[in-house]
């Protein structure tokens, strides 16, 4: 009898060491929302379905820096987006799980939930968790399978326990994952640049700094006596940026090998034509373009004074780039186009630890 007894003992210990750590007590759900950093911005427009909440928030904190999230373990989103590039990819194109380069080069993650005209340079996913996933399918990058990256994640026991602070349930699943890492992704605030405490008097810029800013907003037409690099027409307002697509004159069209938006919308119209990125943090995002090809400030700032190219989708706004000799720029103007664009950069944000891997 005193056998079987132990038998059975032995029997149940390893029934229940095979089973999942139980989830804590202390883990209920929190729905204790998340106040985002505003400050100057305007409040972005979030769907009620998915306001950011503290627990979501640190929930999608966790995911991104998980590099369960890609095939063998190795990367996690913050792998291509690292926070001292302001969460871009310092290489032209990001290298995959299977040693591959990407297509396009990384785009800064910030102020996301301003965008509300797709993500990615074609636009091709329609919010910020729709386009969390395709990294992680994408044969390029992380190379995984949705429901093993569910799979897991539902196996350990911290990510059990935040799914329920977050989502009032353990349960795992491609939409929560997708869900919390776009709750992260809100909370990524860019807004305390030397520029934004300068318009809100908290300090002064230097006169190149002064003279950057005044050729940044205005226009460049001799005509009207104006004189400037008509650089707010497409990156104006709060965040730097139209949330437009627009061909910005890279390449004449038999050079155009990148359909950019064609390949989404699948109209003429909108060949060659890719995402205005923000220029918040601009400094440290090199290389920049959809393609990475130009490594500096200055090199992007030549292109716009005399290298534009035209083609039938070229921007209408950048005619006066096409007259001949460009903006016709001073080495003096473009040196202090680069002191300006540098006072966007936002020390706060790229240090702020609640950016930083948790883990």
């Amino acid at each position: 009898m005193n056998r079987i007894l132990v038998i059975i003992s032995i029997l149940t210990a390893l029934i229940w060491g095979c089973k999942s750590d139980p989830v804590e007590e202390s883990a209920v759900y929190d729905p204790t929302p998340y106040t985002l950093s505003l400050r100057d911005f305007p409040d972005p427009e979030i769907l009620p379905s998915n306001k950011p909440t503290k627990a979501g928030v640190t929930l999608g904190r966790m995911l991104f820096y998980e590099k369960a999230l890609s095939k063998d373990g190795s990367q996690s989103c913050a792998s291509c987006h690292s926070q001292q590039h302001a969460f871009s990819d310092s290489l032209r194109f990001s290298i995959g799980v299977e040693k591959m380069q990407g297509k396009r080069q990384a785009m800064a993650v910030m102020n996301l939930a301003w965008h509300k005209n797709g993500m990615f340079w074609d636009g091709r996913a329609a919010s910020v968790h729709e386009q969390a996933l395709k990294p992680i399918q994408d044969p390029l990058e992380m190379n995984e399978k949705l429901q093993n990256v569910v799979n897991k994640i539902q196996s350990e026991k911290k990510y059990r326990e935040q799914f329920i602070r977050a989502f009032g349930n353990d349960s795992v699943s491609s939409e929560k994952i997708a869900l919390a890492i776009e709750q992260f992704e809100f909370a990524m605030i860019t807004n305390n640049s030397k520029y934004d405490q300068w318009k809100r008097g908290e300090n002064a810029l230097s006169p190149e700094e002064e003279r950057g800013r005044k050729l940044f907003f205005t226009e460049n037409d001799p005509q009207r006596n104006l004189r400037g690099a008509e650089c707010f027409h497409c990156h104006g307002g709060f965040n730097f940026t139209n949330d437009e697509f627009m061909n910005n004159g890279l390449d004449a069209e038999s050079n155009q090998s990148d359909p950019g938006r064609l390949n989404v919308t699948m109209s003429p119209s909108d060949k060659a034509k890719f995402k205005t990125p923000s220029l918040r943090n601009v400094a440290l995002s090199a290389p920049y373009m959809h393609d990475g090809r130009f490594q500096s400030l200055e090199q992007v700032i030549d292109h716009y004074n005399a290298g534009v190219k035209n083609s039938p989708t070229v921007e209408f706004i950048l005619q006066n780039n096409l007259l001949p000799g460009g903006l016709k720029l001073t080495d003096q103007e473009k040196s202090d186009l680069v002191a300006f664009l540098k006072t966007l950069t936002d020390q706060e944000f790229l240090q702020n630890p609640n950016y930083k891997s948790p883990f």
